[in-house]
């Protein structure tokens, strides 16, 4: 997944505002007790990191 599509589809989830604050601010489990900054930062896939915000807050399946 390219990080353009995963940036589409979180302020498609969580609104362009919010994206960007709960992908600076939110430490999920799902990625080690890291951001999505940090998880994208460190190397992660794009699309592991969008697979981890899907579980850790209940993105809908036709959204994932």
């Amino acid at each position: 997944m390219r990080l353009t599509i995963f940036w589409e589809r979180m302020a498609d989830h969580f609104g362009e505002a919010y994206a960007e604050s709960f992908a600076r601010d939110h430490v999920m489990s799902e990625l080690g007790g890291r951001t999505v900054h940090e998880a994208l930062d460190a190397g992660w896939e794009a699309k592991d990191v969008w697979r981890a915000v899907c579980a850790a807050v209940d993105v809908p399946a036709d959204k994932r």
